[in-house]
């Protein structure tokens, strides 16, 4: 293939090609979403060594991409640092503020947690300009807006961003059930999906399986899936029509949920304004 020159058409060769990469390579390709500003900046004995494989496994993976050797790779990383530097001095600088508000209050206890947690929280939030398009979101909201029935899916951590969007979109006057498998009857309810309606799905890694299934099934009926997922390496990247990829970066083994609500009700809101 050819070698991608942007950081968002990386993206996507990374999700067409992953299903066919060895285990090793997507290991590699993983690490590399998830720590592009290490990407751009380790040199590839260090970030070999952060992935777990051998240098020489970093060049078969840019040349799986189309690279010639992994320099041409990191120069993709390294524009991309260059230009959120050149246009987020206010990000950059407040990213600082927070690891020092950390250093200075590293504090053990419920006040301690709840630091950590603010801190966090705020970061994510932050970092969420950067993970939504505004022609995502416009596209988004025109294709909730045409659908006759909006049914709405996510489970285990995702359920509470699945639930506040079907009751939000419930008070919009919408219909828009939310898919459970209350009695295992997730299926079924499913299959009615049609290609009229729209099917909007939360999950993050570890995805769970019999949600990936389902907006597969939906993609293959021409149903527009719209997917908030974590990154471009989610199965939900592969069958979206619209996907939002809310990577974190976070010290605590907790999935922060500020920013997918914070996107949830952004989503309600301008569907609503959309509708009036």
């Amino acid at each position: 293939m050819p070698a991608a020159r942007s950081f968002e058409q990386l993206k996507g060769d990374l999700s067409r090609a992953y299903p066919g990469l060895s285990p090793q390579l997507q290991s590699i390709a993983t690490f590399a979403l998830e720590h592009p500003q290490d990407m751009a900046l380790d040199t590839v004995a260090r970030l070999a060594k952060g992935v777990g494989v051998q240098p020489s496994a970093m060049v078969r993976f840019a040349q799986a991409l189309g690279y010639g050797g992994f320099s041409e790779l990191q120069r993709v990383f390294r524009t991309r640092l260059l230009e959120r530097s050149n246009h987020s001095p206010r990000l950059r600088n407040y990213r600082e503020r927070i690891e020092a508000f950390r250093a200075g209050h590293a504090r053990s206890g419920p006040g301690g947690v709840l630091d950590q947690f603010v801190a966090d929280g705020i970061a994510s939030l932050e970092q969420l300009h950067e993970h939504v398009a505004q022609a995502d979101l416009a596209e988004a909201v025109r294709e909730l807006a045409a659908a006759r029935t909006i049914y709405v899916l996510g489970h285990r951590r995702s359920f509470p961003v699945a639930y506040y969007l079907s009751y939000a979109l419930t008070q919009l006057e919408l219909n828009a059930p939310l898919l459970d498998s209350v009695g295992g009857m997730l299926r079924e309810p499913a299959r009615l999906i049609g290609a009229k309606d729209a099917l909007l799905v939360v999950s993050f890694k570890k995805y769970t399986p019999e949600v990936v299934e389902v907006a597969k099934e939906c993609h293959a009926r021409k149903v527009p899936v719209i997917a908030i997922t974590d990154n471009a390496l989610s199965p939900l990247a592969r069958v979206a029509k619209v996907c939002f990829q809310i990577e974190e970066r976070t010290s605590n083994p907790f999935r922060m949920l500020v920013a997918p609500i914070c996107l949830a009700q952004a989503l309600v809101v301008a569907l609503g304004e959309q509708l009036d």
